[in-house]
């Protein structure tokens, strides 16, 4: 399932795709699922999420030939291991922040729309985020803001003639770390933005550490397994 580091000519064939033709790929899956929460909004907790289940996963199946290798030149089993890690560090800083923003009181979850919403989470969110924030904003950033130094068109050009495959793994500077940080931000909801800020540059610390997104891919779904998990053991529903 997951393409190997060494498939030079499927490398070769993700190389012609412009950051333009690999938009779609890459946000569709997220966008899907966001706008699935809201249109079936009505719907049941567990009906809601099986439907974002099944769709983001058909769009990332059918999109995956377009994406970059999720693995890199480092060891795949260290770096899991640096996932989990970090996972659990960024489980405990997300609450940290968090708490000061919510009150209690949530409605509560049943067991299925729990499990329904875990395996939603910890399985599939981290995949198609971590591909949109990681893989796509954080090196299109880092494109454009090397680009707009010498081309008046840095974006157009950026968009149209370059591709976040050419992207050398670990990579990065300013621009990057803060355009693809306030992306993820803002993906959140506005009293998560505190813990979202942190967690987003703890991710792009793992990805420049591991120059991988397995790691983070991994880290994220740690952090959302186990958040989940002390929610509902917790009763703390104000924290998911």
């Amino acid at each position: 399932m997951l393409p190997s580091k060494n498939n030079q000519n499927s490398k070769h064939k993700n190389n012609s795709f412009s950051n333009y033709k690999l938009f779609l790929p890459y946000a569709g899956p997220y966008f899907a699922y966001v706008i699935i929460a809201s249109l079936f909004d009505g719907l049941s907790p567990l009906l809601n999420y099986s439907i974002r289940i099944i769709t983001v996963s058909v769009l990332l199946l059918w999109f995956w030939r377009w994406y970059a290798p999720i693995t890199g030149p480092k060891s795949t089993s260290i770096s899991v291991l640096y996932g989990i890690i970090f996972g659990i560090v960024g489980t405990i800083l997300w609450i940290i922040l968090l708490k000061p923003f919510v009150h209690e009181g949530s409605k509560s979850w049943d067991n299925f729309e729990i499990f329904v919403r875990l395996i939603a989470s910890s399985l599939l969110v981290p995949i198609f985020e971590e591909l949109l924030m990681r893989a796509y904003i954080f090196r299109v950033a880092f494109q454009w803001s090397i680009e707009r130094k010498k081309n008046k068109n840095a974006l157009e050009n950026v968009l149209h003639e370059k591709s976040i495959n050419d992207f050398e793994p670990g990579a990065w500077n300013t621009s990057a770390i803060l355009i693809s940080t306030l992306a993820f931000t803002l993906g959140h909801r506005i009293h998560e933005f505190p813990a979202a800020s942190l967690y987003g540059i703890l991710m792009i610390f793992l990805w420049i550490k591991r120059k991988d997104l397995i790691s983070c891919i991994v880290a994220h779904g740690t952090t959302n397994l186990i958040l989940g998990l002390y929610v509902g053991l917790t009763q703390h529903w104000e924290l998911w």
